[in-house]
């Protein structure tokens, strides 16, 4: 649409023309912004702006907009949720805890029912196999990739994040260095970042093995999977429920460790490692810290 926008624009009259350049600019505002407040701020009339859509081959802007709207379907899908949810009405703050908490129950057990053991065995298989694991992710999903390179490091060797550096192109800059013997794990739950679905491709050149962690088959990062996990992640309030994509990090670290040989030792030779910077009670450790007189 904003092609034929750009192709038609040129032989509009002065107005529509000014409508053109509004949409062009801020095609967003354009779909979500009522026709009064977009028609105002670009300069016309509320009869220019409708004219503006008849030009473009649609009945009038109602018409225009919600076309327009499709193309911003996934990013305002989180928003319409958010809308309905407060239109319910009033609700305690414990009722409205109470309600996120049953929406993450019934997305983990639509998880757990929805496992299929091949792919669990495939994932594990790919993780265990590689000479080096990286995780990756943006948004939100950058800090669950964070959490799941955390997950998996007391049982493979090489386990990075490509998350949390300083950029894509960074992240892109390691990926040219991996190879067929390696494993990204891309975490990509919605609000889907293009990021992640380029990387992902760049990764697929280099024959990087790809292991998606993701909300549905239509996900953007889904097609470049070479094992898929799909996380039940409905969620009202926001885009997604990052505590049933956590669980199921969680998860899927717990099998790889009763995968790994000498789990037991490698936790415990990691844990003597970290000892230094850990808390430990002196009165738990059987050494009061005060003795009574």
């Amino acid at each position: 649409m904003l092609q034929l926008i750009a192709q038609r624009a040129a032989s509009m009259p002065a107005a529509q023309q000014r409508m053109a350049a509004a949409v062009l600019a801020d095609p967003f505002r354009a779909a979500t912004a009522s026709i009064d407040d977009f028609a105002r701020g670009a300069g016309v009339s509320i009869a220019s702006a409708n004219r503006f859509a008849v030009a473009l081959g649609f009945r009038g802007y109602a018409q225009f907009k919600t076309e327009l709207t499709r193309a911003f379907a996934a990013t305002l899908a989180p928003v319409e949720r958010l809308r309905s949810g407060l239109a319910q009405g009033p609700a305690s703050c414990a009722e409205a805890m109470a309600m996120s908490l049953d929406e993450d129950m019934r997305n983990l057990e639509a998880c757990r029912e929805s496992l299929d053991p091949a792919t669990c065995e495939r994932a594990v298989d790919m993780i265990l196999a590689a000479r080096s694991v990286n995780t990756l992710g943006f948004g939100a999903s950058a800090y669950l990739a964070g959490l799941l390179q955390h997950g998996l490091d007391a049982y493979c060797p090489n386990v990075t994040t490509l998350a949390q550096m300083p950029g894509p192109s960074h992240a892109a800059r390691q990926i040219f260095k991996l190879g067929p013997e390696d494993l990204l794990i891309i975490v990509a739950m919605p609000r889907y970042s293009e990021d992640a679905v380029l990387l992902g491709r760049m990764a697929r050149e280099r024959g990087v093995k790809l292991l998606v962690l993701t909300d549905q088959q239509g996900s953007p990062v889904a097609p470049l999977a070479d094992a898929r996990i799909t996380i039940h992640a409905a969620k009202q309030m926001s885009a997604s429920s990052h505590a049933a994509t956590l669980a199921c990090i969680e998860a899927l670290c717990a099998a790889v460790a009763r995968r790994t040989p000498q789990a037991v030792d490698r936790a415990q030779e990691l844990a003597r490692y970290v000892l230094p910077w850990l808390h430990i009670s002196k009165t738990r450790a059987g050494k009061p810290q005060s003795k009574e007189k």
